[in-house]
């Protein structure tokens, strides 16, 4: 049976995460990691709760599998964990190989690749692999589940599946699908900064208002607690969305290729250490006034709980 509310942790990390850069082998220096200090890869481990948790590493949505599982395979390492996995899962039969179920049933850590977000979903739907991850993320405390990429965009239950950034906001640019379903109330976009994905992720929000846009920058992640809490890591820049005060959308009633008119889209833009309550759709600037706001609430609630019941 499922929690309500997950235990379990998400990070969707915006792609080309920094795995490690090597300098010049003639130098006498040793080898020098960025993530070190920018903590995304060192902050899914250390979201496990454990010094060298068993990770599991899934290249499914990538078409150079060999080649990306040895990146990460490499860039675990050098952060000292070696009990790393790959799931090597390419076609829907290899997902349903109970070996891999019994795997994805003892590791600490779910790592999904870049690539095709559509090949996660064809691939993983209506399995008992899938099935498993929820149940595990819902249940399980410090079980984490992280992906870059196509692995992050994949972890919603509504899923951009492509589309068009010069298109974009033209009705019919932006391809919509179902995602793994582990979180509800977001649609996620990656590498948003540098391929300039605003108007694609703009156009989700207008299709689903009821969802909050999640645009990952390149090196940047979100790490999602409680299915609702958004603290953002990394180096660059997180974008939120939010359609639910919209005033004028005719995203709905417009023709395939018309322009897409909106009015009143709340925009948020987000840097390292800043928080984002989704179900209170509230921003805060670091987590320590985000746990402040929630005793205040909390208190609030109790005092007026304590009031004596009016005179009738």
């Amino acid at each position: 049976m499922k929690n309500s509310i997950p235990l379990g942790k998400l990070i969707a990390i915006g792609g080309n995460e920094d795995k490690g850069t090597y300098p010049n082998p003639r130098t006498k220096k040793k080898y020098y990691l960025n993530f070190f200090e920018l903590g995304i890869l060192k902050r899914v481990i250390l979201e496990s709760g454990k010094e060298d948790p068993r990770i599991e590493v899934i290249t499914t949505a990538s078409m150079i599998p060999e080649e990306v599982a040895r990146i990460y395979v490499s860039s675990f390492t050098m952060l000292n964990c070696n009990n790393v996995g790959i799931l090597d899962i390419r076609v829907p039969e290899d997902a349903l190989y109970p070996e891999y179920v019994e795997r994805l049933k003892q590791a600490d850590i779910v790592m999904f690749s870049g690539g095709n977000q559509s090949r996660l979903t064809d691939i993983f739907g209506g399995t008992e692999f899938l099935e498993t991850l929820r149940e595990r993320y819902y249940n399980q405390p410090n079980f984490v589940i992280a992906g870059t990429s196509a692995g992050a965009m994949a972890m919603s239950k509504t899923m951009i599946k492509g589309g068009s950034v010069p298109d974009a906001l033209m009705k019919g640019a932006v391809k919509m699908g179902t995602g793994l379903g582990l979180i509800n109330n977001v649609v996620i976009d990656s590498h948003f900064v540098k391929r300039g994905r605003f108007g694609r992720l703009i156009e989700a929000v207008a299709l689903h208002p009821k969802l909050i846009g999640i645009g990952l920058g390149e090196d940047t992640g979100v790490l999602i607690t409680e299915g609702s809490q958004i603290e953002t890591i990394g180096s660059n820049l997180v974008i939120i969305m939010d359609g639910h005060k919209l005033e004028h959308n005719n995203a709905a009633a417009a023709k395939k290729g018309e322009a897409i008119s909106i009015e009143s889209m709340l925009l948020h833009v987000l840097v390292k250490g800043n928080v984002y309550d989704i179900s209170q759709r509230e921003f805060y600037p670091n987590l320590k006034l985000r746990q402040q706001a929630a005793e205040s609430v909390l208190l609030t609630a109790g005092q007026d709980a304590n009031e004596p019941a009016p005179a009738l």
